[in-house]
């Protein structure tokens, strides 16, 4: 089966618990969208707002990986008032140095994005397919600069 690549939409608080557990988790936690995913696949995080429900604007790719398996499970999260809620997730192993990469630069280049003003209206889906391209392009630019790219100011005596 080839390999395919998938967008999630979340806050970053809320990538950043998936990241450090190992797992991805969509549109508030239903199965819809986790079922077309295999292993290997890729996936990224895309986050509109450093936090939920209204943080400060961020729109940035904030987490990249691999999907490790083939199974959709659902956990079980206590609520404050006690009750389980049971979302639904995948288990994914993140790119340990990925760093956030605005999107606005890569506007004119990705594909899902290119023909059209109102890109973020796919958006609002929550998920949604990219292609190879898109997924590298990000990628590359979710890297950390190595040391040698970056530009040090000497010191003056």
């Amino acid at each position: 089966m080839a390999i395919r690549y998938w967008l999630g939409v979340i806050q970053r608080d809320h990538v950043v618990l998936g990241v450090r557990y190992g797992f991805v988790q969509i549109n508030h936690g239903q199965r819809g969208g986790l079922d077309q995913m295999r292993e290997s696949d890729g996936f990224v995080y895309y986050s509109p707002r450093v936090s939920t429900p209204d943080g400060e604007p961020l729109k940035a790719f904030t987490a990249i990986g691999r999907v490790s398996d083939d199974t959709v499970y659902q956990a079980a999260v206590p609520r404050p008032d006690g009750a389980d809620w049971r979302p639904w997730r995948r288990s994914v192993d993140w790119y340990p140095d990925a760093v956030e990469a605005p999107i606005r630069p890569m506007l004119a280049l990705l594909d899902f994005t290119s023909f059209t003003r109102n890109w973020g209206v796919q958006l609002r889906r929550g998920f949604l397919e990219l292609s190879r391209h898109d997924f590298e392009l990000i990628r590359t630019e979710m890297r950390p600069p190595h040391p040698d790219d970056r530009r040090f100011p000497t010191a003056s005596r």
